[in-house]
Order: C-alpha cells, then structure tokens, then sequence
C-alpha cells in the first residue's frame, strides 16, 4: 500500500500532538514511545522514522508548547487592555488545574524539563524570555513579568498537588487577588502613547 507524499508528515503532526497530551497528562519521562505511537495507531519501531531520539521529540514538543503559551499569554500594544488580565483568570482556573493536557507545559512538566538536557532547557529559556519581555514591556517592569509568571505557574502546580477541590480553589482565588491587590494586571493595560 502507497502512502500519500504528506503522510509522513501528517504522522508526525499527530505524534507530537498525541504525545503533547500524553505528557502533560501522565509525564514524558515514564510514557514509553510504544505507547506514544500506539496513541496513533503505530508500533513503536516507526517512532525513529519521524525522530532521532525520544529527547528529539520532547525539545520539540516544548518549542511548540512554549510558543502557544507565549502567544496566549503575551500581548503586544494593539491587545485590549484587559487581555492580559482575561488571559491570567483562564491560566488561574479550576478547569486548567483539572485538565494538564489542555494547558500549559510548565505546571505539567518542569520537573522533567529541569532534568532535561541543555538543549531543551535552551528552548524552554528563549520562550519564556519572549513571554517576560512581552510583559514587561506593557508593565514597564522586568522584574515584575518574572514575578508574574513564577506567581502563576507556581499557583497552578500547588493547585495540582492538592487533594481537595476547597483548597484547590483557594489557592487559585488567592493568586488570582494577590495579582490584582499587587496592580500587576492593572499595570499591563497599554500605555498611552506620547500623542494622547
């Protein structure tokens, strides 16, 4: 059976979209790359027909990760002012505590990604240097853009590490106040220009 010319290339869209969720879900380090290709229907001998190494295919699911977490969460002077504020209760919510697969890989996967070769960590490093940059130039800031992501990734991790639903949100409601008590989702509004 001939495969169409974009089927390798399909395969491997699939891979890394399966093995994003899989991840994010259950870890990187213990997911096996059977099960990654079984997720697509595959055995688990195609996988190197798609990446060198299984550090391959993690360093580029990260790239992508960390670029739909940049883009969703940094703003630029056309965003409304209350993007970033709008952007930050979606982050800080019960529904992205309760669903890894669907957020952001920093909560899911840092541990794994500290363990990490250089190579992914310089990937994860760039992405949120663009997204601390994005920030900080709307706060005017630059410590405060490193604070506000440490603020939020680290809510969302203790969110996750606790059993019950009452403390889970707590800990979500008092990120997402110590936030707006700091002005730090006040200060990301635009700044009016010299002309205003």
């Amino acid at each position: 059976m001939r495969y169409p010319s974009t089927h390798k290339e399909e395969t491997r869209k699939k891979l890394l979209a399966n093995a994003r969720a899989i991840a994010k879900k259950g870890g990187f380090e213990s997911t096996g790359v059977d099960e990654l290709m079984a997720s697509i229907g595959l055995t688990g001998g195609a996988f190197y027909g798609h990446f060198p190494s299984k550090d391959a295919l993690f360093a580029e699911l990260l790239e992508q990760e960390i670029l739909n977490s940049g883009e969703m969460l940094g703003a630029d002077e056309e965003s409304p002012p209350d993007h970033v504020a709008k952007r930050l209760r979606s982050y800080l919510s019960s529904y992205h505590a309760l669903h890894p697969e669907t957020g952001c890989v920093l909560p899911a996967l840092g541990p794994e990604i500290a363990r990490a070769g250089p190579e992914v960590r310089e990937v994860v490093e760039r992405g949120l240097k663009q997204l601390q940059k994005s920030w900080s130039s709307r706060m005017g800031d630059p410590d405060a853009a490193w604070a506000l992501i440490a603020q939020c990734v680290g809510a969302l991790v203790l969110s996750r590490a606790v059993e019950s639903e009452r403390t889970r949100k707590d800990i979500l409601a008092s990120s997402r106040r110590f936030i707006d008590q700091t002005h730090a989702v006040e200060q990301t509004s635009v700044k009016p220009s010299k002309a205003s």
